[in-house]
């Protein structure tokens, strides 16, 4: 058996796919770690998952104090501050716990997230094989290719950094999605697996009553992610507008506040385990939340606000599984029209389907560790 050693950011939807990876591996008999913020780690992990702390609460909070700070930001800014106050820090700051969890753990293998750059940096130090974690497939298509300067600007950073450009493994690049959402050539080390849904853990509560309550026949999802619930109040307040009146029962992902009698608004929600009950979802474009809708087969209505959104929202499109969004400029009634032709329009959840299938074929989890399992065997 193995040992497998997972660096991850304090970011949910970061860790979502390696809690999948790590516990098929454990279930496989491998010993399996995880290296980052034990508090966003522990509530996303398998019971009594090993965990090395390389962030502590005081620089959790600093980054979520940042991230309050880059919600704010608009254009070029965003990606400015994304680079400079957040990753390149954060890789730092991680460094010192990484390689202490390397000491300690003595892993076969390195599986970082593409976002935390310590974990290529430690593990090409200590001379370990690493494997990246592609926590969203944008990147892979390189979306700053048609701005060469500011691409040119993230490489030099990176140099700085690590002496290189880290960000993706030359042994394997796990890829949470299919070539059925992401065109392009890629190299044999690039693996679409699919989403990552097994082996999940999801420790919050949920009416599930209220999903058979009322004569709504349809059930929806609206989701902004962890990371732009607070920046989506007037979004959410054209939502609570659009589905007034629709024959739709609508889960909501926010803090409580009036609302039609149709919508239940929580500030969490077990999404994984409510997917086999939706028609439809509403949502930023976040990576996750986007591949676990179409992993059910459900159509989406796309409204992305910054990062790889626009790129995962374009797949979205391109692959006839939902409309966009202009997140900015979206009234009530486009989002009702929007969310009346995903409904309705058998079209949108065919394709969504046949999403579905190439992500079945994919494998999801246990691809990913039959992918790993070959890293260790060289």
């Amino acid at each position: 058996m193995s040992r497998f050693l997972f660096v991850v950011p304090p970011l949910t939807g970061h860790v979502n796919p390696t809690a999948s990876v790590g516990g098929e591996l454990l279930a496989r008999g491998h010993d399996v770690a995880w290296v980052g913020h034990p508090g966003t780690l522990a509530p996303l992990l398998p019971d009594n998952a090993r965990i090395f702390p390389a962030i502590d609460d005081l620089l959790e909070a600093d980054i979520r104090a940042k991230r309050e700070r880059w919600l704010a930001l608009r254009g070029m800014a965003v990606l400015k501050f994304f680079w400079e106050e957040f990753l390149i820090p954060l890789g730092h700051s991680m460094v010192p716990g990484v390689d202490a969890a390397v000491r300690a753990f003595r892993p076969d293998v390195i599986v970082a997230d593409q976002q935390a750059l310590a974990g290529p940096l430690v593990a090409r130090n200590a001379g370990v094989p690493w494997a990246t974690s592609a926590s969203t497939s944008a990147e892979l298509v390189n979306p700053l290719r048609t701005m060469p300067k500011v691409d040119a600007w993230v490489r030099d950073l990176l140099h700085d950094f690590a002496d290189g450009d880290i960000r993706f493994s030359e042994l394997l690049v796990l890829v949470y999605s299919s070539k059925a959402l992401v065109a392009g050539e890629f190299g044999d080390e690039v693996a679409f697996v699919g989403p990552a849904l097994s082996h999940r853990v999801e420790r919050v509560d949920f009416p599930w009553e209220w999903l058979v309550r009322g004569s709504e026949p349809r059930s929806v999802l609206v989701s902004l992610g962890t990371l732009n619930g607070p920046a989506g109040e007037r979004f959410l307040g054209q939502v609570l507008e659009a589905v007034a009146g629709l024959p739709v029962r609508v889960v909501m992902v926010a803090e409580p506040r009036p609302a039609p009698a149709n919508v239940l608004m929580l500030p969490s929600v077990p999404q994984l385990a409510l997917m086999p009950h939706l028609d439809a979802v509403v949502t930023h474009g976040g990576h996750n939340t986007v591949c676990e809708a179409l992993a059910h087969g459900l159509p989406l209505v796309v409204a992305p606000i910054r990062d790889d959104q626009p790129t995962v929202a374009a797949q979205v499109v391109q692959a006839g599984a939902g409309v966009r969004l202009t997140y900015s400029r979206a009234r009530a009634a486009d989002i009702r029209s929007a969310l009346e032709s995903v409904l309705d329009e058998p079209e949108y959840a065919a394709a969504a389907g046949l999403v579905r299938e190439s992500f079945l074929a994919a494998g999801g989890a246990a691809a990913a560790a039959d992918r790993l399992e070959k890293v260790v065997a060289g």
